[in-house]
């Protein structure tokens, strides 16, 4: 079958032909891949910090839509013809969503619903989870102001969106060009990223930070009250200080969650940005989202 991924550990990122993923096992489905999500995290996964089961050769891919193939013993929530969108990791198969067909645990499935085609939902799996599961954690209430680092991204207007319909007061840092569509994402105020000097620009005493940026934790703290939180979705949060609770989160599989977010998204009230490429420009395509070049868009590849 046609994919894209690495022929082996460290090797570059390319077009493949892989075997056919096995038959689905116990609690297992086979997916016709219809669209996968691409993100910087799926630079981690060929043996760079991110250890999803990988067994080369093998597409990346951690998240994506398509129809069931096949399901395993134990099975009773899916059927074949079923549309679904997941987020895996590990990888049951040893290979992911760059690819015709992938092989899911259907615990991490969530059934798609009608009016949401492909590619928007896999533009939603991990992006959507990790904002999901970061404002979970900061556990913020209607009126509260929360500074999101990062927000023209695809986690960040995901997180915008959400903290906007709990009433959640929002700033967030963003390029000058994002500005007008984070505002009408329900942001209060966007502050330009590229100012040196942007923490001096908003009124501190924020209730959370949630830090989407690289290197962005430390110039968020200052600005949290004493007590609040600090959420860091890269892995650096600081230390903490004057009652201020910092960790670092790490996204999990969770279907419950995803449901949820996949039937805002079907029903408009979450709105996603795609671009849709096909799987043959797989490697341009992981190219620009690991250097920072997608624009803000969510690249989903499609294999047609």
């Amino acid at each position: 079958m046609k994919a894209c991924g690495v022929s082996g550990a460290g090797k570059e990122v390319a077009l493949l032909e892989l075997s056919e993923p096995s038959s689905p096992g116990p609690g297992q489905i086979l997916v016709a891949v219809e669209a996968a999500g691409v993100g910087p995290w799926d630079e981690l996964l060929n043996g760079a910090g991110w250890d999803v089961g990988l067994r080369p050769p093998a597409a990346l891919g951690v998240e994506g839509a398509g129809k069931v193939l096949a399901v395993g013993a134990g099975v009773t929530g899916f059927a074949v013809g079923d549309r679904v969108l997941a987020h895996e990791a590990p990888l049951p198969g040893g290979s992911g969503f760059w690819a015709e067909r992938v092989l899911i645990e259907a615990d991490h499935t969530a059934a798609c619903p009608p009016g949401l085609d492909a590619v928007h939902a896999a533009a939603l799996p991990v992006n959507g989870l990790t904002a999901w599961q970061s404002l979970e954690k900061l556990d913020l209430s209607r009126g509260q102001r929360l500074l999101i680092t990062n927000g023209g991204g695809a986690t960040g207007a995901l997180a915008i969106q959400l903290a906007a319909a709990q009433g959640i007061e929002v700033t967030a840092t963003a390029s000058t060009a994002a500005t007008e569509r984070l505002l009408g994402l329900g942001a209060r105020e966007v502050v330009d990223y590229h100012d040196p000097n942007w923490p001096a620009k908003v009124r501190g005493g924020f209730d959370a930070a949630l830090t989407i940026a690289t290197g962005t934790a430390d110039a968020a703290l200052p600005l949290v009250r004493d007590g609040g939180r600090l959420c860091s979705l890269t892995s650096d949060a600081p230390a903490e200080e004057r009652g201020i609770t910092s960790w670092d989160l790490y996204l999990e599989p969770n279907a419950a969650q995803l449901v949820q977010l996949a039937e805002q998204a079907a029903a408009g009230t979450l709105k996603l940005a795609p671009e849709p490429l096909p799987l043959s420009e797989g490697p341009a395509a992981f190219a620009r989202v690991v250097t920072g070049r997608a624009g803000g868009k969510k690249i989903v590849l499609t294999p047609a």
